[in-house]
């Protein structure tokens, strides 16, 4: 599945020219893409326990591992149930933190998307010039993964907030067209 959300990126990029934030097709929203995120999902937890051990993240904490640029490429994986995020290398889990998604009515997406455009500084047309940093957006309507406050909870319009250190990071190890899998 990952794969085909690759080739939608790249093909749309062929036809409309990669910008920063281009308008290809980079989003599976099918019942199966959600399913399979969300799959990946409950899977991530168990990998953070075997990575990092039993271990409860409180709001606006991170874990971060080295794992080696042989191990494959980037993926992220979005747990809106636990309000995590984990970064594999490959098949390895190289980090987790806590997050803060969509609050009710303005929900963050499920499915299965991909970087899209990246940007070290953007501020939101929509929401009184907000500040969004390290943001990398992963749809047409502007959600994206960015460093932001951060209370453990549901507390956003949509877009994935992240602590500022692990959005840094993050946006170092990412490229457009990473596949970012968003589950329940």
């Amino acid at each position: 599945m990952k794969q085909l959300a690759l080739m939608l990126y790249a093909a749309g990029a062929l036809v409309m020219g990669a910008t920063a934030f281009s308008a290809t097709a980079t989003a599976l929203e099918t019942p199966e893409a959600k399913a399979e995120a969300g799959d990946a999902a409950s899977h991530a937890t168990l990998d953070m326990f075997e990575a990092f051990g039993f271990r409860t993240l409180k709001p606006g904490q991170y874990l971060w591992r080295n794992v080696s640029d042989a191990s494959g490429p980037e993926r992220v994986v979005i747990s809106l149930t636990d309000q995590l995020v984990y970064v594999y290398r490959g098949d390895r889990l190289m980090a987790v933190a806590t997050i803060s998604t969509g609050i009710e009515g303005r929900d963050t997406p499920t499915g299965i998307f991909a970087v899209r455009g990246k940007t070290p500084m953007y501020r939101s047309k929509k929401y009184d010039n907000a500040p969004m940093p390290f943001a990398q957006f992963i749809d047409e309507y502007g959600v994206a993964m960015h460093a932001g406050y951060n209370p453990g909870y549901p507390a956003s319009h949509g877009c994935v907030r992240l602590p500022v250190a692990f959005a840094k990071k993050l946006y170092t190890v990412t490229d457009v067209g990473t596949p970012v899998y968003i589950g329940a």
